[in-house]
């Protein structure tokens, strides 16, 4: 699917408040509101918009701190440590990268303690790099506008 200038706003819009209406979008990119919605259907339709989702502040349910741990296994303990990530309520991600690691993981924690409780846990079969976060620098995320499939 060719994305054009107004498929592109779309999704920004979409990014920013997937809770805005659809005449609320047709208002701001200047079609009606059944246009507006028979869009968002061929991009659903096409996988390019692959679900909705609510962004939560974890620091208020009591998440204090976040970090980022590089994973290196050691003696192919893949299954090990898919299972280990998949029971473990902290992790937030984990990714699978090419590079000094194996994987790279965000863990949100109460404490320091809990995050050294869950690194404990994964130490018999990985080598772990622990980043604490201190804060989060602002990016404009709407990467849409540079897609591939925008046309011409």
């Amino acid at each position: 699917m060719k994305l054009d200038e107004t498929d592109a706003q779309i999704l920004t819009l979409l990014q920013r408040d997937a809770r805005l209406s659809m005449r609320a979008i047709a208002k701001q990119v200047h079609l009606s509101a059944p246009s507006v919605a028979e869009r968002v259907k061929k991009l659903e339709e096409a996988g390019i918009i692959s679900g909705y989702t609510v962004r939560i502040d974890r620091k208020k349910l009591g998440f204090l701190v976040d970090c980022l741990i590089e994973v290196t296994l050691r003696n192919g303990e893949i299954h090990r440590f898919k299972d280990f990530v998949q029971t473990c309520p902290n992790v937030v991600f984990c990714y699978c990268v090419a590079g000094r690691a194996c994987y790279i993981m965000m863990v949100a924690a109460p404490s320091l303690a809990a995050i050294e409780d869950l690194i404990n846990g994964m130490a018999p079969y990985a080598e772990t790099v622990t980043n604490v976060i201190f804060s989060e620098v602002p990016t404009k995320s709407d990467l849409i506008w540079h897609s591939p499939r925008m046309t011409d």
